[in-house]
């Protein structure tokens, strides 16, 4: 029974926080991308880069400057490691191999923050923040970027432009992204996060023996990877380190951290659309979806089956006594509804059920809350799908906010959440299935034959592709074929659903609104709720339900 109480208090205490903040930072999101007024570093950014910040772009146009600023990224980031040694800062560690090199690059440009290597011993300190914490903010803003987008095709009337790409990525780090950064780095080293520049140190101890301690930019790094939804480590322990991490309330903040923006989107949304009941639908349908996860996932790792575990309490290998399993399962849950990505507890030590739960999570399309801008847009793209739906039932032309749902609205919208499924499916097939390829990964990737090792590839790829980050650690990822295969599955997961989004958008922009009638479907009620949050439910279930049924649902009742 305390048990469940503390679980309660947990989750009040951030639904409460997030409730604080659902208007304030919703309506400062939507106002920093709806004014017509430049601040003075801004203007000066865009004179530096020649762009004119009252210019508007096609989305063809939109597109091009995301992706040509992403590669450029790749690149920057590919270069600084390879080019470590000569850096300052670089703790005496040499160039990164290639293949990590190229995998690392694409990870943290996609926000994905996949990390085949133990960070301590793989990158200074120069790397650490020129090039990853970098992208911590920067991938970000796309996200960020691309959902504003869409908001604005759904906003629009007769338009042929959605925005502009290089203001929306400026407003969107300097005005909310480097702002709650800056004040969250406080708060994570008044709760005993770490902020230097020291280099490794040798320590004795009071029984007289020596340990050697760590040190470097960790709480700066902390505050954007998770507010950034990107989830990388600083150290190889990620977020149960107690220099990322130290205590139980730490712990509530980065639950909150990771939270905050996708949770505000919603506000934005209703606000820039004229219909803040639409927000309202949305968030609630994120909602649902969360707590619903959180306690079937808490419940999984509560229950004690065998010996050891009763005597535990419960499922504790793995994870932290300090955060426990509750703080474990609402980290991990948070981590993986959201594209996070980072972790408190060991994943591939969870209970085959509950392991499962954090698969299925990103298996929806983290669309609850999801990813900072990608969880919105993702979520938005299935409310199109919803009305679609809704429409065939009861034999109407669909609509959402006014805009038609035709035949171009709904392919775009089934090629975008048909994306991700045929890059996880596609990618751990080939790995079992390749000549030469499966011979290799059994050898020298999987640790653990039989069913968890067939979920640890599973949940490598469903990470990769959903730019997650995070993994059952059992596996060597730090192979040719493993860095390769990833690679490309967070370079296409990412971008290709992005380029159906703007093209949505786009779409969305160039018609006219229709007044709404006896005969439309309300989308602000329950009953689209339910809908909707049924919508993502019935197609994470015919999508995958054989893939997990071969691996962890199969291990769980074995």
């Amino acid at each position: 029974m305390l048990t469940f109480w503390l679980f309660l208090a947990q989750l009040a205490t951030v639904a409460l926080m997030l409730a604080l903040c659902y208007r304030v930072l919703g309506d400062h999101i939507a106002h920093t991308f709806t004014s017509h007024r430049d601040l003075r570093i801004e203007r000066g950014f865009y004179r530096l880069i020649g762009v004119d910040s009252a210019s508007q772009q096609t989305w063809p146009v939109y597109l091009r400057s995301v992706l040509a600023f992403s590669i450029i990224g790749v690149l920057l980031v590919y270069l600084l490691q390879r080019l470590q040694a000569w850096l300052p800062y670089s703790l005496g560690l040499g160039p990164v191999p290639e293949g990590l090199s190229f995998n690392t690059a694409i990870s943290f440009v996609t926000n994905t923050d996949w990390q085949s290597y133990s960070p301590e011993t793989t990158v200074g300190y120069s790397v650490q923040m020129a090039a990853l914490t970098v992208q911590n903010f920067v991938s970000a803003a796309v996200g960020l970027a691309v959902a504003v987008a869409l908001i604005r095709g759904l906003a629009a009337r007769r338009s042929g432009t959605i925005g502009n790409f290089w203001v929306d990525l400026t407003r969107g780090i300097l005005r909310i992204l480097l702002p709650l950064s800056v004040i969250f780095t406080i708060v994570l080293i008044a709760g005993g996060a770490i902020e230097n520049l020291n280099a490794v140190q040798t320590v004795h101890t009071l029984t007289g023996g020596t340990q050697t301690l760590p040190g470097g930019p960790v709480a700066s790094q902390e505050a954007i990877k998770l507010l950034g939804n990107n989830g990388g480590g600083f150290f190889n322990a990620n977020s149960a380190h107690p220099f990322e991490n130290p205590t139980p309330w730490t712990n509530v903040v980065e639950v909150f951290l990771m939270l905050l923006v996708p949770f505000c989107l919603p506000r934005a949304f209703g606000t820039m659309v004229g219909d803040r009941r639409q927000g309202y639908a949305i968030v609630a349908a994120m909602g649902v979806i969360f707590v619903a996860s959180v306690s079937l996932f808490t419940w999984l790792e509560s229950t004690t089956s065998g010996t050891a575990t009763a005597a535990a309490g419960g499922a504790l290998e793995g994870k932290e006594e300090r955060f426990g399993i509750l703080g474990s399962t609402l980290f991990g849950t948070t981590s993986t509804l959201t594209s996070t990505g980072a972790v408190n507890a060991a994943h591939d030590s969870l209970t085959p059920l509950g392991g499962m739960m954090t698969m299925i999570n990103m298996m929806t399309g983290e669309v609850a809350p999801g990813g900072i801008g990608a969880g919105l847009y993702g979520m938005l793209v299935m409310a199109i799908v919803a009305v679609f739906l809704a429409g065939l039932m009861v034999g109407r032309t669909p609509e959402y906010l006014g805009k038609k749902i035709g035949s171009r609205e709904v392919k775009l919208a089934s090629l975008y959440f048909l994306t991700t499924p045929v890059i996880v499916l596609v990618g751990t097939g080939l790995s079992f299935a390749l000549p030469g390829v499966a011979q290799n990964v059994e050898k020298t990737t999987i640790f653990n034959p039989g069913q968890h090792g067939f979920s640890e590839i599973l949940y490598a790829f469903t990470s990769a592709a959903n730019n997650n980050g995070s993994a059952f650690a059992g596996i060597s990822a730090n192979t040719p074929w493993m860095n390769a295969a990833l690679g490309a599955a967070m370079f296409l997961a990412r971008f290709i659903p992005i380029v159906f989004v703007l093209a949505l958008a786009g779409s969305l922009a160039a018609q006219e609104k229709t007044p709404a009638t006896s005969g439309t479907l309300p989308t602000h009620r329950p009953q689209f709720v339910g809908l909707l949050v049924g919508t993502i439910l019935i197609i994470t279930a015919l999508t995958y339900f054989p893939v997990i049924a071969l691996g962890p649902l199969t291990e769980g009742l074995h």
